[in-house]
């Protein structure tokens, strides 16, 4: 009942930027929490930016700075502004929203691919 449908991913050079773009649709009534995972080649899925429906936003360590995470709740949707990118970015990215009950949905996965 409930659809993440993600898009913005590529091929980027060190030091560049990228925005991804996440809409929710379906069965979503109210807002809820939504964040950022992502899931470098041969690693577990670790979480990297979460936003809160008042806005408040955490992040992890290694992408402060870099990274932002904002939303349109009139739209449903989350972002992800990457810049300064590294190799190290590379993966495969998904947005989640948690709902009631603890339920959580995940977007398709994008790739993103820091490489010269």
């Amino acid at each position: 009942q409930v659809q993440l449908v993600e898009s913005g991913g590529g091929l980027v050079q060190p030091g560049g930027s990228l925005r991804l773009s996440c809409t929710a649709s379906g069965r979503v009534f109210g807002i809820w929490p939504m964040a950022w995972y992502r899931q470098p080649p041969g690693e577990q899925r670790e979480f990297i930016a979460g936003i809160y429906p008042n806005g408040e936003t955490k992040y992890q360590d290694s992408v402060k700075g870099r990274f932002a995470i904002s939303r349109d709740n009139n739209k449903k949707m989350v972002f992800l502004q990457m810049n300064s990118l590294k190799p190290e970015d590379t993966a495969v990215y998904y947005c989640n929203i948690k709902m009631a009950g603890s339920v959580e949905h995940w977007g398709q996965g994008l790739q993103v691919t820091v490489s010269s």
